[in-house]
């Protein structure tokens, strides 16, 4: 599936959400970005963290989300690639399948 449809989407969704319920939506993004921003583990440490779980979880859009949120943070091709070896090694063949997604959001995000 196209990483920037999934990116589109994750959009849509958040603003129907915050169109609709705006203090939930407020509590959600506090505690995203109060959990993402740099402390003991940097952005990029706490994004692959991020990307590692969007793919155990087999979420196409939070492997997008995260993808690009890494590269943002400075994630290097080969980063992004040993985590999801990482994912790999502790669920198996079912996550080596996730890397698709992983391996579309890449192609669109990262800047060679």
């Amino acid at each position: 599936m196209d990483a920037g449809k999934k990116m589109e989407e994750v959009g849509r969704v958040m603003q129907s959400i915050s169109e609709d319920n705006k203090e939930y939506m407020g509590a959600f993004m506090g505690l995203m970005q109060n959990t993402m921003r740099a402390g003991t583990l940097s952005v990029k440490q706490k994004e692959l963290i991020a990307l590692a779980l969007s793919i155990a979880a087999r979420c196409e859009w939070c492997i997008s989300y995260h993808v690009k949120s890494a590269i943002e943070a400075g994630a290097t091709k080969k980063e992004l690639m040993e985590t999801g070896y990482v994912v790999v090694l502790m669920y198996g063949s079912q996550a080596m399948m996730e890397l698709n997604s992983m391996l579309d959001a890449i192609e669109k995000f990262y800047k060679k």
